[in-house]
């Protein structure tokens, strides 16, 4: 009867996230000191932690954007690779948090026909083409999906700033929850912001957390915070826990079920020890007639 009622629970189940593309924030305003020692070192080191604990089968790329926005190292399963793109970024000016997005998206799905020439000056991504020139094959290239219903990718974005190039960014949150991809996203500095200077200017950096809550809110992530490197390895080891393991509402009718027949099986072998056979015993107390109008 239980089981017949589909009882629902919420439990914790692994994800099917194959792929985490890491879109990493390198423009001027990294280099600012109010995160010891400075944005940029502590979010290279936290970003080597998360990929060395994510589990071995999860493909890992790297894009770096500041101005515009490059794929610095497509999804691969090799750990050294990774942590060799993120020690090899470089600042620049500018900060282009939905050309980020969109070059994420388009590694993901080399079968779509995204206009990168604004953001890298190139038609196809690294990795995007097999080696006699083909291109790679996409499940879900052409279709639009729910939001968050992308199973095998997301994306985790790291930003430090405002968008103040390239493409828009709920655009480009629009155009990842139309693939279904959750993007998780970081806002990585102090809640007062730094003012920094070099090459003879200086600026007044402040987080955007608005349009990073937008993001997420949009595509079905979650955002973050972080104000220090320790918050931010913080940060990073809840998000692995989200991308190994998600809470999802689930049916329990089998398990009910499964129980169910396992005490009647139960019964059964017990009447077989008891009696020789499987039988129902009656209560003593009846007559011939009350028992044969008694129905079990």
């Amino acid at each position: 009867m239980v089981a017949a009622s589909r009882p629902m629970a919420v439990v914790e189940l692994p994800t099917q996230q194959q792929t985490v593309m890491m879109a990493v924030d390198v423009s001027g305003s990294m280099r600012a000191t109010d995160v010891a020692p400075n944005r940029l070192s502590a979010s290279q080191t936290a970003a080597k932690a998360f990929v060395a604990e994510l589990p071995r089968n999860v493909r890992i790329g790297v894009v770096a954007y500041a101005g515009t926005a490059q794929l610095v190292q497509s999804a691969t399963l090799s750990r050294d690779d990774v942590v060799a793109a993120i020690e090899q970024f470089q600042l620049q000016r500018g900060t282009a948090i939905g050309s980020g997005i969109v070059i994420a998206l388009a590694s993901l799905f080399p079968e779509e026909d995204i206009d990168l020439s604004s953001n890298t000056g190139q038609r196809k991504l690294p990795g995007s083409m097999h080696s006699d020139g083909r291109a790679r094959a996409d499940p879900v290239a052409g279709r639009q999906l729910a939001p968050g219903s992308y199973e095998s990718a997301v994306i985790v974005l790291l930003a430090d700033g405002q968008n103040t190039v390239g493409v828009d960014p709920m655009e480009a949150a629009q155009m990842a929850a139309s693939h279904g991809v959750k993007i998780f996203t970081v806002g990585f500095a102090t809640k007062d912001g730094e003012t920094i200077s070099f090459d003879g200017w200086s600026m007044r950096v402040r987080l955007d957390e608005d349009t990073l809550k937008r993001i997420s809110n949009l595509t079905h992530g979650e955002y973050f915070h972080a104000g220090s490197g320790a918050d931010l390895k913080t940060v990073y080891e809840a998000l692995k826990s989200r991308l190994v393991l998600e809470r999802k509402e689930t049916e329990g009718t089998a398990l009910f079920a499964d129980l169910a027949a396992f005490f009647m099986l139960l019964a059964a072998a017990l009447s077989v020890w008891w009696f020789g056979r499987v039988a129902c015993n009656w209560p003593t107390g009846l007559s011939r007639r009350s028992r044969r109008s008694r129905v079990f």
